[in-house]
């Protein structure tokens, strides 16, 4: 198992607060959008940024003699440099040709159910992700993800 020596906040390279940045601003993009696709094509992007604000953190450049002449996505270099996000890798990963396809405008692509899933998870990662960097989590967005209005005649389950 990969052990790595947490950074102060204030240790952090740039670029790790930049990605931050852009994840949370991606992430607000996704909960007030009204079309879905592009819901669910932010918080993926959010989940993005979140992993590229990691690996900024904790990447190290690998010598050319050793490095592999495969090219590797950010989840596989996710699960490989913070194996404790690999299942999130696999998860953000299995979500990527919905998010091209949402991006292309497909309204098929992902059901409002889908993209409101994608947003709360997306959220999570992120308050996981910086939380592992050592930062203070962000507020989650619940309170701030429309209810879905009771329809008349529609049964409400209670938990």
């Amino acid at each position: 198992m990969h052990r790595h020596t947490p950074l102060a906040p204030f240790d952090l390279p740039a670029a790790t607060h930049a990605y931050l940045e852009r994840a949370a601003a991606s992430l607000q993009e996704a909960m007030t959008t009204s079309e879905v696709p592009m819901r669910y094509a932010c918080a993926h992007v959010a989940a993005l940024r979140a992993t590229a604000a990691l690996l900024a953190a904790r990447a190290r450049p690998v010598p050319a003699q050793r490095r592999s002449r495969q090219q590797k996505n950010a989840w596989v270099l996710l699960a490989e440099v913070a194996p404790e996000f690999g299942e999130w890798a696999t998860f953000f990963a299995a979500g990527a040709g919905k998010r091209a396809a949402a991006e292309s405008g497909s309204h098929r692509a992902v059901t409002e159910r889908e993209a409101d899933d994608l947003v709360r998870d997306a959220d999570r990662f992120l308050g996981l992700v910086e939380e592992s960097l050592g930062m203070t989590r962000h507020v989650p967005v619940r309170e701030h993800l429309p209810v879905e209005p009771i329809r008349p005649g529609r049964r409400v389950r209670v938990a």
